[in-house]
């Protein structure tokens, strides 16, 4: 990375200075507040990805710290191999058809999320669903920071053995200690700092991650397999519930809940990848991508908690403790780091930039996605995350609490577009003020009707996940199941609402009106193709859904 000089420093800071950025103007130039380049359906020649591209990106983001968190919290439930590999391959599966629905959306009219949910929310009111999503992004990746903090930690203990004898001046339930915290800020300046770099100059950082991490994942479960002897205890052992209150069943549905959750706010906002499909998100082989990947990738944190307990003699559910526990030096430092380079690589892909570019289009005037990229590093040291990933149980109680939410909302999706308006959607209209997608002074009120059907019951679950010791009667028993409950009770709902009492008919359109295709217009005539009159592309493409 080249140091700039004062000037050129100078120049690159300065525009971020005034109150106002300086706005570049979509195709629809007469709508600044819902048309810029990043909202914009993608022009053809940007339509890349493929087949091998969507795998790639998988691989890469699921062999990735999370995962192994996730799937450890799952077995500290008192499951074995035995049951945690079913719910892991399942929860996916559920998960990726989904994924799979969202992502045909954002590539059938190759625009991102928070275009999409103009049409189902409104105008107005797809400032709701884009909040909630950005809260979450938010906050895992605040997460994570947490997570590579204790990664540095480990790197630093394994170079200067004596940095693991710094003294600690918080108290116990302070929930870090003083290492912790300062390898926290320390990872944390480094992420910002990346983070604000365009993603499209951190090709190398992404590229390293892919030549180090997965082979990383092969050695650690290649290690836990052969110092085990095949598996150990928590392998081939039988499973022994740790809850009081929640039989297997139960505890089975948490732990897919849980694996559910990891991704279920992709779920809701893959148009944002989808967009860029050259092929319509086409192949059935697009649906096996996360289990698959996901199932082979969680044989790892599953092989290493169980050596754990059979070296150690406890179940350590907790990454960089785990590592942190290695006689080897070398293998604490090795691992260490190659986790805390999957973790930044996952925090950028997936957190700050999906927020950054979504956060931008709610007020492209004042918001651009370095300013959003410098809100979202502020929020991650805000909200003391290490208070939320102290224990196994923390990490559970906030995937199934943002599952609560992240549900309802993809089944509002899926009902609107698929059940309602059969794919069906005119994309001038999603860059109108008062376009059809305007509903009612700017909401669709049968979405968010739907929503609250979903989320609503789930309320009191959600309380007792935070306060045990609340008495709620049984209805812990539906939040046990939060996604689930909340996807097919929202798209039922809507269907209903939507079908037969209130028809969204001024939103309903008999033809398909696409962006730009392959084989309509060249790049350049499809950004010089602007109707001056309304501000619209002119080389449209009427289709008839089937």
């Amino acid at each position: 990375m080249s140091i700039l000089s004062p000037n050129r420093l100078k120049a690159k800071i300065a525009p971020h200075l005034h109150a106002r950025v300086p706005y570049v103007a979509g195709i629809y130039q007469n709508s600044p507040r819902w048309s810029n380049k990043d909202l914009d359906p993608v022009p053809v020649h940007m339509r890349t990805w493929g087949g091998l591209e969507y795998w790639s990106y998988w691989t890469s983001d699921m062999l990735a710290p999370p995962l192994a968190s996730t799937v450890s919290s799952v077995m500290s439930l008192g499951f074995t191999a035995r049951e945690t590999i079913p719910i892991v391959f399942f929860g996916f599966a559920i998960c990726s058809c989904v994924i799979t629905l969202t992502a045909k959306m954002g590539a059938q009219y190759n625009i991102a999320f928070p275009v999409i949910v103009r049409s189902i929310f409104g105008m107005y009111g797809s400032y709701f669903a884009i909040c909630i999503r950005a809260f979450v992004a938010a906050m895992w990746t605040a997460i994570l920071c947490v997570q590579a903090g204790a990664f540095l930690e480990n790197c630093l203990t394994a170079i200067w053995p004596s940095f693991n004898n710094f003294p600690n001046h918080l108290p116990a339930n302070a929930g870090i200690t003083s290492a912790g915290l300062l390898c926290f800020f320390i990872y944390w300046i480094f992420q910002t700092l990346l983070a604000t770099m365009p993603i499209q100059k951190l090709r190398i950082l992404f590229l390293v991650k892919a030549v180090i991490v997965p082979p990383t994942f092969l050695a650690l479960f290649l290690w836990a397999v052969i110092v085990t002897h095949g598996g150990g205890p928590l392998v081939t052992g039988k499973a022994q519930m740790t809850s009081s209150y929640m039989n297997t069943a139960y505890s089975s549905l948490t732990g897919l809940n849980a694996i559910i959750g990891l991704f279920s706010s992709m779920a809701v906002n893959m148009p944002d990848f989808g967009r860029f499909s050259k092929n319509g998100f086409a192949g059935v082989h697009q649906f096996f991508a996360l289990p698959v990947i996901g199932t082979l990738g969680a044989l790892t944190p599953i092989f290493v908690t169980s050596a754990h307990s059979v070296i150690w003699g406890s179940f350590q559910w907790y990454m960089p403790a785990v590592i942190a526990d290695f006689d080897s030096r070398a293998a604490k430092f090795f691992v260490g780091f190659s986790f805390m380079l999957a973790t930044i690589g996952n925090q950028i892909a997936a957190g700050t930039y999906p927020f950054s570019n979504d956060v931008s289009g709610l007020y492209p005037k004042y918001i651009n996605i370095f300013r959003a990229t410098l809100i979202i590093s502020v929020f991650c040291v805000a909200c003391t995350p290490w208070n939320i990933i102290k224990n196994a149980a923390g990490l559970l109680a906030f995937l199934s609490g943002y599952s609560c939410v992240m549900g309802p909302m993809a089944g509002v999706m899926v009902a609107d577009f698929y059940l309602i308006k059969k794919r069906k959607l005119n994309i001038h209209e999603l860059y109108k003020d008062r376009g059809i997608y305007y509903y009612n002074h700017g909401f669709n009120w049968r979405a968010f009707a739907a929503f609250g059907c979903g989320f609503a019951p789930l309320v009191p679950g959600f309380a007792k996940s935070i306060n045990n010791d609340l008495a709620i009667g049984g209805a812990w028993k539906i939040y046990t199941f939060a996604w689930l409950f909340g996807f097919f009770i929202s798209l039922l709902s809507y269907y209903i609402i939507a079908k037969y009492i209130s028809p969204p008919t001024s939103a309903m359109v008999d033809v398909a009106v696409l962006p730009p295709q392959k084989g309509d217009v060249s790049p350049s005539e499809e950004e010089d193709s602007v109707n001056e009159k309304e501000g619209v592309q002119t080389h449209t493409k009427e289709v008839d859904m089937v």
